[in-house]
């Protein structure tokens, strides 16, 4: 599904196992004057850590995948494969992400504070994606998307001189957020 993110799980998996350089390595190229028994040995241990690696990758795959490419031989050539056929379909996520953040809607039957970090996400993901977005524009991004039961609070936060970091926001929309649960029990205990 996202590539990328998968990739950079994989790649730090193989680095803890001490594995990394072979989806870049090929089999050693040893000089003729290597005794034959050190180029066995070296070659064939390069073989074992190359087969570790291909199957920690293949593992790493969902299962209709693994069948798809279990049948490359090395580790760079399945790394190389899997980056040739997913990473050109990630070119169009920017335009998806954009798409998701553009079209992003708060609701009143959601807490605000889930929402923000949902966008968030989106943001983050946006960041990933190479697409660059200062932090006054995610503050009156987030503003903007507030449901519309928050739009006194919402009209409120746009009417402030002093500009807000996103933390401040976050900090602002927690206190109101729990001022509003506090209003709506004491309706309750009112009514009761």
């Amino acid at each position: 599904m996202d590539f990328k993110r998968w990739q950079q799980k994989m790649f730090f998996y193989l680095t803890t196992l001490c594995l990394q350089k072979f989806i870049k390595e090929d089999v050693p190229d040893l000089p003729d004057e290597t005794p034959e028994n050190e180029s066995f040995l070296v070659i064939e241990a390069w073989k074992h850590s190359d087969f570790l690696c291909r199957n920690y990758i293949l593992s790493g795959l969902e299962d209709n995948l693994y069948n798809v490419y279990s049948g490359v031989e090395t580790s760079k050539e399945l790394w190389n494969a899997l980056e040739k056929k997913y990473k050109t379909e990630d070119a169009g996520m920017k335009k998806f992400v954009a798409a998701k953040f553009l079209d992003y809607k708060m609701v009143d039957s959601k807490s605000v504070i889930t929402q923000v970090q949902e966008l968030q996400v989106i943001i983050h993901d946006l960041l990933v994606e190479g697409l660059v977005i200062n932090e006054a524009f995610q503050v009156a991004a987030i503003i903007e998307k507030l449901p519309p039961l928050w739009k006194d609070f919402k009209n409120y936060l746009k009417h402030k001189r002093k500009e807000m970091s996103l933390e401040d926001l976050i900090v602002r929309l927690r206190i109101e957020e729990d001022n509003k649960a506090a209003e709506r029990e004491e309706a309750v205990e009112i009514q009761q």
